[in-house]
């Protein structure tokens, strides 16, 4: 059986974030174990189902506990106004379905042309060369899997004007538990390290399960996406986007120097997103 998880509220952060760099690292279509991480990503954890049909069924799968996550390759439930995202849970290399089962997307790969381009005021950027329809799978956000202490350490040793990637992933399940992933695409990585932030994202991201308790951070097409369009999602990670007003009550450290957010979207609140959670870590682990 798979392990019980209750609709969970993913919130990703990118602490002292800074536009992407184009520079040269190994390349990873999918994360890799790094420094203090506590689960291989690559390591087959998961049960598989037991299903005989060509494409899996709620009734019936033990990976679709939660409802059938994809229709016709695209995202289901991506206009909820639900306040969480559901967990959601790809069949796998232990499943008995066919590699043709509709519950297999993400693992799939990229399946839309993307391009690295300089953009104007925001170092690089990611864009798709070909139209891209709501609810489509359009990449990972894929690097080293940290320990936390790993990421803090990383984290502290960055200049003030350096670039960072380290996205932090929480997972708020039953019983005030939390699940923690720390992801660090700066050295090894994919073309999900280009992508840009914006107050009025095209992209959505979500946690996905195939292999392992490891999420993969799958980022699927908010809505229909233009050819040469850039591609952004909302470094903060919200399922669904807030007001301005409610960005502003979010943040409301304004002595601390931020960062400016170039997106030019008429929601734009001025500064990219920061989450100071590991500034506080990095504090407890100097007293402890």
């Amino acid at each position: 059986m798979l392990p019980s998880l209750v609709p969970s509220h993913v919130c990703v952060s990118r602490p002292l974030c800074a536009f992407p760099e184009l520079r040269v690292g190994e390349y990873t279509p999918e994360h890799v174990l790094g420094p203090g991480a506590e689960a291989d990503p690559s390591q087959i954890t998961l049960p598989g189902c037991t299903c005989l049909t060509t494409s899996c069924l709620p009734a019936i799968c033990s990976c679709l506990l939660h409802g059938e996550n994809y229709e016709n390759s695209r995202l289901r439930d991506i206009e909820s106004e639900a306040e969480f995202a559901r967990p959601v849970f790809e069949c796998n290399v232990m499943c008995q379905c066919s590699d043709q089962c509709k519950n297999r997307v993400v693992q799939r790969g990229l399946q839309f042309s993307l391009q690295v381009f300089k953009t104007e005021k925001k170092g690089w950027g990611l864009r798709t060369l070909e139209f891209i329809p709501k609810g489509r799978f359009v990449c990972e956000y894929a690097g080293e899997i940290l320990g936390s202490a790993e990421a803090c350490r990383r984290i502290r040793g960055q200049a003030e004007h350096d670039f960072n990637y380290i996205i932090a992933v929480r997972e708020h399940i039953r019983n005030g538990q939390m699940i923690e992933t720390f992801v660090d695409p700066a050295h090894i990585g994919n073309v999900g390290r280009f992508l840009n932030h914006s107050c009025e994202p095209n992209l959505l991201m979500i946690a996905v399960r195939i292999h392992s308790m490891v999420p993969r951070l799958a980022l699927f097409a908010a809505r229909d996406i233009l050819p040469k369009e850039e591609l952004s999602y909302d470094y903060s990670g919200r399922f669904h986007n807030l007001t301005k007003s409610d960005r502003d009550h979010e943040m409301p450290d304004k002595d601390r120097v931020r960062k400016p957010c170039h997106c030019g979207t008429g929601s734009c609140v001025a500064f990219l997103p920061y989450d100071s959670s590991l500034d506080s870590a990095l504090e407890k682990q100097t007293t402890s």
